[in-house]
């Protein structure tokens, strides 16, 4: 895959590898579980893109090849940690409990947002690049301060790592031990710019550069994944400070909608990662290793089918919000200015609601 090293813990093949660092205590139903969000979160993923092919949402950011770094990061988080997303990381919705539906309130137009990120402890996706890692490092600061015995995780991709606000991140991180998981999911392409033209090292490495610990691991295998932010999350609530998380993965689609990827890579690349797919691997370990027999895959195949048949209805059905609605998250208090946009639109005609 890379003359770098990575934490792996399931081959391509679906076979185990031991790793005297990194373990997994995974149970059976564990691991068949992740498989089967890994699934799902495909299936609706696909949807989404079918949707917006339709005219149904403006925008779709497809995660196609990142499940296995989604769920397997997901997953690792204490109901009570916090997470940031950027906009592409529905699998880490879903595992905090986010209904599929609320992933796709923004890219259909409908809401700012999409969910209360307090009620489910994950943030509303950001589309400004590298923005969430500041955000992050803020709110870990402040369950330093408070002495909550909580982590925190920011999710973004490799070419985050080129803006100023993620390295800024770094920099106030470490300064203040802030207790807070960067986690870079190297898909290797920044859009149409590959990683090797942003970075001339690995990318975690730079961790070292600003004084805390980065480890690469196999973005491919939702073991590794799990282990190694699990791990890492464990330190960052015991006080040992950030940690670089780089997931080596890669996307097998579109960056988003908008976006043809056959313009800028060949396909004799997308096919060699093909054989790498996270899906079919843990696949392959569940019926070497623990004897899954093909129904129960064939039941969450179906389970999958249903639940897109499900979110395209909610979709579909989703009221226009008032106009007047704008206003009413701007801020957590009354602002004179709010106000004042509101009495304007209100003259206006605008809004369904006096």
């Amino acid at each position: 895959m890379n003359e770098t090293p990575l934490v792996q813990l399931l081959t391509p093949e679906g076979e185990r590898v031991q790793d005297e660092y990194y373990d997994t205590s995974l149970s059976q139903n564990d691991i068949f579980s992740m498989y089967r969000d890994m699934v799902i979160i495909r299936r609706l993923c696909n949807e989404a893109t079918s949707l917006q092919r339709q005219g149904q949402l403006a925008l779709w950011a497809p995660l196609q090849g990142q499940e296995a770094a989604q769920i397997g990061a997901g997953r690792a988080l204490a109901p009570s940690d916090f997470s940031f997303p950027s906009y592409r990381e529905h699998g880490v919705a879903w595992c905090r409990g986010i209904p599929p539906e609320k992933w796709l309130r923004m890219f259909r137009g409908v809401t700012n947002g999409g969910w209360d990120p307090n009620v489910y402890r994950h943030s509303v996706p950001t589309i400004v690049i590298g923005n969430q890692a500041l955000n992050a490092v803020g709110y870990a600061m402040g369950v330093q301060r408070d002495g909550a015995e909580e982590a925190v995780i920011v999710f973004f991709g490799d070419g985050a790592t080129s803006q100023g606000d993620v390295n800024e991140a770094f920099v106030w991180a470490s300064s203040f031990d802030a207790p807070v998981v960067f986690f870079v999911q190297n898909n290797q392409w920044a859009i149409s710019e590959p990683t090797v033209k942003q970075s001339k090292i690995p990318i975690y490495r730079r961790a070292q550069g600003f004084g805390f610990p980065g480890v690469r691991v196999d973005g491919n295998d939702v073991l590794a994944v799990h282990a190694v932010t699990t791990k890492a999350l464990a330190n960052a609530r015991e006080g040992g400070g950030p940690t670089l998380i780089e997931a080596f993965t890669y996307r097998m689609g579109a960056h988003t909608t908008s976006d043809d990827p056959t313009r800028y890579r060949v396909d004799a690349e997308v096919e060699a990662w093909k054989h790498r797919d996270p899906i079919e691997r843990v696949k392959a370990y569940l019926v070497r290793g623990h004897r899954i027999a093909a129904k129960k895959f064939d039941a969450v195949l179906e389970e999958a089918d249903e639940m897109a048949l499900q979110l395209r209805q909610d979709v579909l059905s989703m009221p226009d919000p008032d106009p007047l609605s704008i206003f009413d998250d701007a801020y957590a208090a009354d602002h004179p200015l709010i106000e004042e946009g509101r009495r304007e639109m209100i003259e206006l005609g605008i809004g369904g609601h006096g």
